[in-house]
């Protein structure tokens, strides 16, 4: 089938599409540079003309495909909120586009919007509409288009994870920088689930192939990795000591990252393997972070 893939010139976006291609479909990509284009085109990807501040050009690519995978999203954390509002109007946008059809919509999120009231791993089955992480619009967004009969799907992201990026990891390690620490707050037990991105990108495209309509599957592969393994494992690489901090530290060691400090990000797979067969072969965390060259300007 002809795919339209959003974020197609992105970490996860671009190990997605050999996996379609692989699978035989047809990609067609979203971009808004010349350099982007020429990176799709190099790759057998046919070339879209978008960007997510203009909606129209999302609906449109929409309307050319026979399903959508939508990977895009503005992680400048400085306007967190209102990039969010943005994944809102954009969904809607590609929502109307698709709407009287059976053309599939694959949105993405996060684990922890499907954590439980009472604690512990997220689940799929959870879906918390007064979440306090304004990334809930976008699974509102999701909702409000099943509502009307639209087959979405959604990808619920853990840290996503190989040897150049790591999901919050990455801007951590930059604020460990800045502060001249690897700090974990007490024992260090807090845990976030991981992925590496080539089984990420598998989920993607199972949930394309197999999925039904309005689940909400989860890219975890680890349940959870402790804030001190995560410090200890780049230790050697960054070359910065690691220490435990007290909660009033949080803020000079973390920035603008506190919030996450003390935050646990557990996720359960056991429902989303069982419904697709999703079979993770890629490293794990701690072997990635080990593996990691922090002389690269993504890193710092």
């Amino acid at each position: 089938m002809r795919v339209f893939l959003t974020g197609a010139t992105g970490f996860i976006g671009s190990h997605v599409i050999p996996q379609l291609l692989d699978r035989g479909h047809r990609v067609i990509g979203l971009t808004r540079s010349d350099v982007g284009a020429r990176l799709l085109e190099a790759a057998g990807v046919d070339v879209h003309r978008g960007d997510l501040e203009h909606p129209e050009t999302l609906a449109s690519g929409a309307a050319a495909a026979d399903a959508v995978i939508h990977c895009a999203f503005d992680h400048n954390f400085e306007t967190f909120f209102e990039n969010t509002r943005k994944d809102e109007r954009n969904i809607a946008a590609i929502g109307a586009a698709l709407e009287g059809t059976h053309k599939p919509l694959l949105i993405t999120s996060g684990v922890g919007i499907g954590t439980p009231l009472n604690g512990g791993p997220a689940t799929e089955d959870v879906l918390n509409p007064r979440h306090a992480n304004p990334r809930i619009a976008t699974e509102l967004a999701g909702a409000a288009l099943t509502a009307r009969r639209i087959d979405v799907r959604t990808i619920r992201l853990p840290q996503v994870h190989d040897t150049t990026k790591a999901g919050l990891i990455t801007p951590l390690i930059a604020e460990a920088r800045r502060a001249g620490a690897l700090a974990y707050l007490g024992d260090g037990a807090t845990r976030w689930s991981a992925a590496h991105v080539s089984d990420v990108a598998k989920l993607y495209v199972l949930a394309l192939e197999k999925g039904e309509p309005g689940a909400r599957y989860h890219a975890s592969v680890e349940e959870g990795v402790t804030a001190r393994a995560i410090a200890e494992a780049l230790r050697e690489g960054t070359g910065l000591p690691v220490r435990s901090i007290q909660p009033d530290e949080v803020e000079r060691y973390f920035g603008w990252m506190a919030p996450f400090a003390a935050l646990d990000m557990t996720a359960s797979n056991a429902w989303t393997v069982a419904r697709l067969g999703w079979e993770p072969t890629g490293p794990d965390l701690l072997t990635d972070l080990a593996a990691m060259d922090h002389s690269a300007s993504s890193i710092g």
